[in-house]
């Protein structure tokens, strides 16, 4: 996708693969999967972060896995300053299996969602491109 496509007036996929996101809160989750399914992607959210089952997101049985990752500054700037680093460190840990397994990893400590969107679809139209 090059810099004048615009997201919004992309026509929708052919055939979509179900993506599964995963990440800690805040990391950006909602808004991806929202852009995503605007645009006619068969995309959800697993709450990986919140269950102590490694596995959960394989229980969606995603065709792409995406995993986001933010720093516990930037969840703090999101959420608030209250935000418990002791629940961040919790969360990466039980998303740790997810992100090894990802198809695609995202840091978006320093991205806004435009930029977390380009980044997928970016990547989405080059594995239909192969």
């Amino acid at each position: 996708m090059n810099q004048h496509d615009e997201p919004r007036n992309r026509p929708p996929p052919p055939a979509s693969p179900r993506i599964i996101v995963v990440g800690p809160c805040a990391a950006g989750k909602s808004s991806l999967v929202a852009a995503l399914q605007a645009l006619g992607y068969d995309a959800h959210v697993s709450a990986q972060e919140h269950s102590a089952i490694a596995s959960l997101w394989q229980h969606s049985h995603p065709d792409i896995l995406i995993a986001l990752e933010a720093d516990i500054a930037a969840v703090r700037a999101r959420r608030g300053e209250e935000w418990p680093e002791w629940l961040h460190d919790v969360q990466v840990q039980r998303l740790h299996a997810a992100s090894a397994a990802a198809d695609l990893t995202i840091d978006t400590t320093d991205l806004d969602p435009e930029t977390v969107s380009s980044h997928v679809l970016a990547f989405l139209d080059a594995r239909t491109e192969t």
